[in-house]
């Protein structure tokens, strides 16, 4: 079986991390996350090397300058990067590797990889229903919240360029969806043997 990257991307508290980690629950270990390095502070409860890992500016930039990130675009401030021997360990063993990255993140790498990526944005129900999951969580500052709320519009609008658009409503249903996606792309031999 070939590899594939399968990217999530949505806004703040389109819930892609929650379907990231009910996928890894519910199926079986061909699905593997793969860890975003960052340079924001950890969250009550995340750890360095299973949530993200947490690096310095200076650490970030010598990772750009060694080449060691796939991609790597600032957000809401702060840096963000996908590290490229994790990923390039598991399409070699033929995994469905899931990255939760943002959305110029996500087709940078799809357009270095098009053999191997596949693109699905998880848009929220409404705006509304989405400014209540940044509120609910609590993990943001009233600013903070603001700064995520302003990035909307920009990835709305880039999500008309991924592959599929799946409406995060009920997150078992969701799964299911995009776990349907991922195989029905497999079987189409969307991949090829390795990162070219």
């Amino acid at each position: 079986m070939k590899g594939l990257l399968v990217i999530l991307s949505s806004p703040s508290g389109g819930g892609k991390t929650s379907v990231i980690h009910r996928i890894i629950e519910k199926c079986d270990g061909n699905f593997v996350y793969s860890i975003s390095a960052t340079t924001r502070q950890p969250r009550p409860g995340e750890k360095n090397g299973k949530d993200y890992f947490f690096l310095t500016q200076q650490e970030f930039e010598d990772n750009i300058k060694k080449d060691l990130l796939l991609e790597w675009e600032q957000v809401h401030g702060y840096w963000y990067g996908t590290p490229k021997s994790y990923v390039e360990q598991a399409i070699a063993a033929g995994k469905f590797v899931l990255l939760d990255i943002d959305v110029n993140g996500a087709l940078q790498i799809a357009q270095k990889f098009p053999h191997n990526t596949l693109t699905i944005f998880v848009a929220p129900p409404s705006l509304d229903e989405l400014i209540q999951r940044l509120r609910n969580r609590k993990t943001e500052s009233d600013n903070e919240i603001d700064r995520r709320l302003k990035r909307i519009p920009l990835e709305m609008e880039q999500s008309k360029r991924f592959d599929y658009v799946v409406i995060n409503e009920k997150l078992e249903n969701t799964v299911a969806e995009i776990v349907k996606i991922v195989q029905a792309n497999q079987k189409k031999n969307l991949v090829s043997d390795h990162l070219e």
